[in-house]
């Protein structure tokens, strides 16, 4: 797998820069991750968190599965099969960040718990602040093909904060409010903010990989296989911890996209702010933030599918005997 290095290197540094997301870029991002969230929000309400907090396995299984397992075992699995130093690092990123707002909607999607996945995002991007620093400096020194690479990346608290009470926290708060006031509305409007939310975003994301579509095909062939293997990882330790747990289906499918579906944005931002020389690094988190939207729409899809699928046939016997009476 190290061979792959020369490779990725030798297109990043004739390329790189088309990388670079603006400032304007990652305002629009965070913009757009804070309209899902609010569109999210609308339907949630005190007396979900209650039920959520009373039974505290879920956001627990998630917590362990995002902080600790899925570090854990990238950093061993880029060990073990001596990834690059820079690809390696991007990979223990990601699986440092928390869970992405994302996860909220394919949860809704995918008819699981979205109380569930709504607050277990808040938790794990509170508990972020202290884990994805903490996390990415211990599994990034573990690793000895990455500990030399390792450079230290002052991750400013209050700068985190400021970013989860502003993309997440705030929009969330809003729409529970709005939500609670206006029900009419919240229940009228609710899917057509979810809906126009994600196409936002897909556009966003389209747009600017549009511009840059020469310099992604260069790099795909080294640098994809290894997000996607990393992010169907993600979902089979999220699902697998779930199941430990005897969660039931909607807890368990909030838990195992919550775990899939990285907060991407935030490492690509850590990068940018903190770690802007880390090209790499940067391509996978790039390519991260694409591919765990499709794989987590096709997750979701599929579990919508199923669930229609399942209820279906217990509503033909009724029809059956209605038309031959």
């Amino acid at each position: 797998m190290n061979d792959l290095n020369p490779v990725v290197s030798a297109s990043l540094s004739s390329s790189l820069d088309s990388f670079q997301m603006s400032p304007a870029a990652l305002i629009a991002l965070n913009a757009i991750l804070a309209f899902m969230m609010f569109g999210v929000s609308l339907g949630l309400r005190t007396a979900d968190f209650r039920r959520v907090l009373s039974r505290p396995v879920a956001p627990v299984t998630g917590l362990v599965a995002q902080f600790l397992l899925l570090p854990a075992i990238t950093c061993l699995a880029t060990w073990a099969l001596d990834i690059s130093p820079g690809l390696a690092l991007g990979m223990i990123l990601v699986s440092c960040c928390p869970g992405g707002t994302f996860s909220n909607v394919m949860t809704w999607i995918g008819r699981a718990n979205v109380a569930t996945s709504v607050s277990m995002t808040a938790i794990s991007s509170l508990a972020a602040v202290v884990m994805t620093p903490f996390n990415f400096a211990l599994y990034g020194s573990l690793n000895p093909h990455t500990r030399e690479a390792l450079q230290a990346i002052a991750l400013p608290a209050e700068n985190m904060v400021l970013m989860v009470v502003l993309v997440l926290a705030l929009p969330m708060a809003l729409g529970m409010l709005i939500g609670a006031r206006f029900p009419r509305f919240a229940e009228g409007s609710e899917r057509y903010f979810r809906t126009a939310s994600l196409l936002v975003f897909l556009l966003f994301v389209v747009l600017s990989f549009s511009k840059h579509w020469q310099t992604a095909v260069q790099i795909a062939g080294s640098v994809l296989v290894l997000v996607i293997a990393h992010n169907a990882l993600a979902f089979l330790i999220g699902d697998l911890a779930s199941r430990a747990t005897g969660l039931p289906q909607g807890d368990r499918r909030a838990v195992t996209m919550e775990v899939g579906i990285q907060n991407s944005g935030l490492a690509l931002a850590i990068l940018f702010t903190f770690y802007p020389g880390a090209g790499e690094m940067l391509v996978i988190a790039g390519f991260w933030g694409v591919w765990h939207l499709v794989s987590g729409l096709c997750l979701a899809g599929y579990w919508n599918f199923s669930q229609r699928k399942s209820i279906a046939p217990l509503a033909s016997p009724a029809a059956g005997v209605s038309k031959s009476q």
